[in-house]
C-alpha cells in the first residue's frame, strides 16, 4: 500500500469550502453578512429594484439592506437566505357559534323593526355571545327590560303589529308561575301574532350552562329565601359578597361557554323559535 500517496511532493490539500444551506430569513433572525461584515437582526424582507432583499437591524437600530441569497452566516456556518415561509391563512368557520352555517364577510343587515327582548344584561350577553354573528346577519336587534313585571305595560308601549314583531325570552317560565301569567296578559293585550312570550325552565340563566363546564355535576339547590346567584357562587366556593363578585362569578361562567353545544337545549330551542318568529 502507498502510504505517501501518488505524489510525496504534493502541497497539502485545500479543504472543501463548506457549503451553504438554505435558511428562511424568518424575522429576528440574527445573521452576518460576509462581506462587510455587517451583524444584524432580519426585520423583514422586500422587493426593491426588481429583487428581494433582507433588512437587517443592528443592535444600534439601524438598518441595511442586502441581496436576498448567499453571502450570510449563521452560527459561524454559510447560509443562503431565502423568503419565509408564509403562515397559512386561518381557516375559515363554516359554522356560527350557534351552529348555523356561516356567511363569511356578511355586512350586517339594517335592522328591522321587530325585536328581541331579554329579562336582563346576563340574557343579553350570553345571547350575544352565541346568536350574535347570526341576530347581525337577520338585522335583530336585542334589547333588555330589567327584569318582566311590567312585560304588558312594555309590549303595549312598544305597539307591535305584523311588520313589527316582538319576541320575549324569560327566566323560570313554567306552568303556573308568576312569569307565565305575566306573559299570557302580554300576549293577550297585543294583536294577534304579533307578540311571542318563551322561556326556559331555570331561575336564571346561568343554569342554561351545562353545570359540566364548570366541573359540576349539576347546578347547587339554592335555598329559598337566599338570593339565588350570591347562594350559587358561595356553593361553588367563590366570593359573592357584592355586585362586583356577582360580575366577576357570570364572567367565569360565560367564558365556560365555547358555543351552543355547551348550552341546555331548553335555551337553544326557544332562541331558534324567538329568532324564527321576529324574521318570518
Amino acid at each position: 500500500m502507498d502510504r505517501y500517496g501518488r505524489d510525496v511532493l504534493a502541497g497539502p490539500r485545500t479543504p472543501a469550502r463548506p457549503t451553504s444551506r438554505p435558511v428562511p430569513a424568518e424575522r429576528d433572525l440574527v445573521v452576518e453578512e460576509v462581506t462587510t461584515g455587517w451583524v444584524g437582526a432580519v426585520v423583514r424582507v422586500e422587493r426593491s429594484g426588481g429583487m428581494r432583499v433582507v433588512v437587517l437591524e443592528d443592535r444600534k437600530g439601524r438598518t441595511r439592506t442586502f441581496p436576498l441569497g448567499p453571502g450570510f452566516w449563521v452560527d459561524g456556518e454559510p447560509v443562503e437566505l431565502v423568503p419565509p415561509v408564509a403562515a397559512p391563512a386561518p381557516a375559515v368557520p363554516t359554522r356560527t357559534a350557534s351552529g348555523s352555517r356561516a356567511v363569511p364577510h356578511a355586512t350586517a343587515r339594517v335592522a328591522r323593526d321587530s325585536r328581541i327582548w331579554v329579562e336582563g344584561r346576563h340574557d343579553a350577553e350570553l345571547v350575544e355571545q352565541v346568536w350574535g354573528e347570526d341576530l347581525r346577519l337577520e338585522g335583530v336587534v336585542v334589547e333588555m327590560l330589567n327584569g318582566v313585571d311590567d312585560l304588558a305595560a312594555e309590549v303595549a308601549r312598544f305597539a307591535p303589529s305584523a311588520g313589527r314583531r316582538l319576541g320575549v325570552l324569560v327566566d323560570h317560565l313554567v306552568p303556573g308561575s308568576k312569569e307565565s301569567r305575566i306573559a299570557e296578559a302580554a300576549v293577550r293585550g297585543a294583536p294577534a301574532g304579533t307578540v311571542l312570550v318563551l322561556g326556559h325552565p331555570y331561575v336564571d340563566v346561568w343554569q342554561a350552562v351545562k353545570p359540566e363546564r364548570l366541573g359540576l355535576g349539576r347546578w347547587p339547590d339554592i335555598p329559598r329565601g337566599t338570593p339565588w346567584k350570591e347562594g350559587i357562587l358561595a356553593a361553588l366556593g367563590w366570593p359573592h359578597a357584592d355586585q362586583a363578585d356577582v360580575a366577576t362569578g357570570w364572567r367565569r361562567i360565560r367564558g365556560a361557554v365555547r358555543d351552543y353545544r355547551d348550552l341546555e337545549p331548553s335555551l337553544l330551542g326557544r332562541m331558534e323559535e324567538l329568532i324564527d318568529f321576529v324574521t318570518g
